[in-house]
């Protein structure tokens, strides 16, 4: 169900704060402490009633596919049948948890726009191009993988969707005037450059 463009909704689905994971299981097995970082938030009962622009609606269009396979790669390491370890099943929990929110925000503002939910690929646009998202054949060898050689896997690949969202978000900031949007902007990139960091130690061991 989709909601009005910049109409409120629930401000805590909207709200969310990135704790600290402590000390689990890394990759390899070994212990390793993620240290703790706060993103920002997009407060749903202070957004302005803003007109969307072509960069506007691209940008949705593309953060909401962007979105849905990271929310494809976390609901993978949730699968108790791959064996994900307790570091990288807590940030599956918490990326889920972020961008389900972001893509329904961004589903509302589309969708009272008149725009089309999904970007068109009539011109052969294939959206596993699009900077960071996996390819068909990245995303079986990810579900095929099983414990540790599963959480690294998972680690690289979401490592490199984050850099993929962070410069999109980055290339709206350059083109959008709305202030909604680029605060969401701004949120995307906080939130992920701090869970950047944290796979990053983890990966470390």
């Amino acid at each position: 169900m989709t909601r009005p463009l910049f109409a409120p909704v629930a401000a805590a689905t909207l709200l969310f704060t990135l704790a600290a994971c402590g000390s689990e299981d890394a990759p390899a097995g070994d212990q390793t402490t993620v240290p703790a970082d706060t993103g920002t938030s997009v407060d749903a009962g202070s957004v302005t009633a803003s007109e969307m622009d072509e960069a506007d609606v691209e940008f949705a269009q593309g953060m909401i596919a962007h979105h849905e396979q990271a929310i494809e790669m976390a609901e993978i390491a949730l699968d108790p049948a791959v064996g994900a370890g307790a570091a990288v099943t807590d940030l599956a929990t918490r990326i889920r948890a972020a961008q389900d929110p972001e893509v329904e925000l961004m589903t509302g503002w589309l969708t009272a726009a008149g725009e089309p939910v999904a970007m068109d690929t009539s011109d052969g646009h294939d959206m596993s191009s699009m900077e960071g998202m996996m390819t068909v054949e990245q995303m079986d060898a990810l579900e095929a993988a099983t414990g540790a050689e599963f959480d690294s896997m998972w680690l690289e690949m979401m490592i490199e969707h984050h850099a993929g969202a962070i410069a999109q978000s980055e290339s709206v900031k350059a083109d959008s005037s709305n202030p909604d949007v680029l605060a969401l902007a701004d949120q995307i990139i906080a939130t992920q450059q701090a869970e950047i960091a944290q796979m990053e130690a983890l990966l470390a061991g």
